[in-house]
């Protein structure tokens, strides 16, 4: 079964919101900007997947012919949903997309191979898969990131998804079937991640300044 790699969250320019996050005890990691794509992001990396705060760089790059489908735009505007999920194949799983994608190829980035789910609905996700994904704590040494936090965070165990209600076929209803997310009927959107199990049970509430909890 696939498996998360990374998460996005559509935020404000220069993602202040990642300041909330390190004074919370995440580790953050190098910032990335997606040349063509119009985006940069503030980035956290654990042991098997990653979050990045990203925002709109250059809104003019983002509407580009090549980034009109992809849609990325407007999801820094409400209704839409704010967030981004992109999958790996898991592990020994021959690496295909488990939904129907297009193939988003940037020409400013020719080593992206990355698929995007067909007719995603704007108030769910956009859904993407990254054939070549590996997790966080298996990168080579010149690419490692801080995978150590002060607040004792390792693994991403669980997602759940608050949005408003999806239909039966949406992306995200069926990748909730196959056990990638729970979803919870709301009309905010909203991101809950869960790490190590909760076996704390504890919550950090990053509302009004990020749609995000962080259930530890």
């Amino acid at each position: 079964m696939p498996e998360p790699d990374h998460l996005f969250i559509c935020t404000a320019p220069g993602a202040p919101a990642a300041e909330l996050l390190t004074a919370s005890g995440l580790t953050e990691g190098s910032p990335n900007r997606h040349p063509g794509q119009g985006t940069a992001c503030r980035r956290f990396f654990f042991g098997n997947a990653m979050l990045e705060l990203l925002w709109l760089a250059d809104p003019a790059e983002a509407r580009l012919p090549h980034n009109q489908r992809l849609g990325l735009a407007e999801r820094f505007h409400g209704p839409a949903s704010p967030f981004g999920i992109i999958l790996r194949p898991g592990p020994s799983e021959t690496p295909s997309s488990p939904f129907a994608s297009w193939p988003y190829r940037p020409p400013s980035m020719p080593d992206l191979i990355i698929d995007v789910a067909a007719d995603t609905l704007t108030t769910e996700p956009l859904w993407f898969c990254l054939p070549a994904g590996r997790r966080p704590d298996e990168a080579p040494p010149e690419r490692r990131q801080p995978l150590e936090h002060p607040a004792g965070f390792k693994e991403i165990t669980r997602l759940h998804l608050f949005c408003p209600d999806l239909p039966p076929d949406s992306v995200t209803r069926r990748m909730a079937n196959l056990g990638l997310l729970t979803l919870h009927p709301s009309t905010q959107h909203l991101l809950a991640i869960e790490f190590d199990g909760a076996k704390a049970k504890r919550q950090i509430d990053f509302r009004p300044h990020l749609p995000l909890l962080l259930n530890f």
